[in-house]
């Protein structure tokens, strides 16, 4: 006979709504990834969501917080007393509602159970790890998608038992521009496991203004961007609901250090040392969320050559001797003849 198991039938299950810190952005219970480049100002834009939360303020878009909340700001990567407080008074924070985990017993952890006993003791709703790559243990690999699972699965029951918020801080790695999931530094199945994917992103044309940008939501409709400023004579300031569609994080992202000048580096890789089969090129591009569109813009822009063998469209780099500028010609010469709108 086999182990004996355990089952019920979901008519048995009680159906029970989402709680929402901050709707639909936040919410209670789960666990929210809140991502972005270095300097972008990931940790100040939390830090002032938490202010809101501790005072019973709404958030930047109206959502009401009913009352006070106590929140634990876990940092790895600013002293506390000359660098976190000082921005937590910044924001007009309740500093009575905003703790921390004294690690001096031993380096703090995602698996470590003072995590719980923190929440537990101090009811706090909102916990928050930044960043999260620097509360692992020594055995965790980031890009090791079966121990990160077993990391934040446990991490996971923790937030719903206690129906509190864990946010955790992520950098991203130096990918592409496209689906920004993928550039989630370590493995996918951390941006998977989470149930919200937020990011901050700089304006290209305003070096003061960020966006935060839902790209992931898997309890609620995707909400708008919420923009708010940061530096300047004005410090950081709440801007509020932002008109810009939130599928343009990808596209700044790809304008910030000029057109599309990551998916050329990725292209001229790929075609370095072989022709390859333009449904290839545009296969493994779309993997990496880059657009048909970008791709063939790019392959203009350097000047890739088409040619067709056995009924297939081949893409190879121009011979160095020969200018772009040609290459650009003979790129359009084929188009006007409808061989490179046929590829593919």
């Amino acid at each position: 006979m086999g182990d004996e198991f355990k089952y019920e039938y979901f008519s048995s299950i009680m159906q029970k709504k989402i709680e929402w810190l901050w709707y639909p952005y936040i919410p209670y219970g789960k666990l929210t990834l809140l991502q972005g480049d270095p300097g972008e100002g990931k940790s100040t834009f939390i830090l002032n969501v938490a202010a809101l939360l501790t005072r019973g303020l709404p958030m930047p878009d109206g959502f009401p917080v009913p009352l006070p909340q106590t929140v634990i700001y876990q940092c790895a990567e600013d002293n506390v007393a000359d660098t976190v407080k000082p921005r937590l008074i910044a924001a007009n924070a309740d500093c009575e509602k905003i703790a921390y985990i004294i690690d001096d017993s031993g380096r703090l952890t995602l698996e470590d159970d003072r995590i719980e006993d923190a929440i537990i003791h101090t009811r706090a709703r909102l916990f928050i790890i930044d960043p999260l790559q620097a509360f692992l243990s020594q055995d965790s690999d980031m890009q090791s998608a079966g121990r990160m699972r077993g990391v934040l699965g446990r991490l996971s029951l923790i937030a719903s038992e206690h129906n509190c918020a864990i946010v955790l801080i992520g950098h991203m790695n130096k990918g592409i521009g496209g689906n920004s999931l993928y550039r989630s530094l370590g493995s996918i199945d951390i941006a998977a496991i989470a149930r919200s994917v937020l990011m901050i992103k700089r304006d290209s044309s305003d070096a003061h203004t960020r966006y935060m940008v839902p790209i992931k939501s898997s309890l609620a409709p995707e909400g708008g961007a919420i923009a708010f400023t940061l530096g300047g004579i004005n410090g950081f300031q709440w801007v509020g609901p932002s008109g810009m569609d939130p599928s343009e994080i990808d596209e700044l992202h790809a304008r910030k250090n000029g057109k599309s000048s990551d998916v050329t580096a990725c292209l001229l890789e790929m075609l370095d040392n072989r022709d390859m089969l333009s449904t290839d090129v545009l296969s493994e591009m779309a993997q990496l969320g880059v657009s048909r569109r970008t791709v063939f813009s790019v392959k203009k822009d350097i000047g890739v050559e088409a040619y067709r063998k056995d009924n297939a469209w081949y893409w190879r780099l121009p011979p160095p001797h020969t200018s772009k500028i040609k290459h650009i010609s003979h790129v359009s010469m084929i188009q006007r003849n409808g061989g490179d709108d046929d590829e593919g």
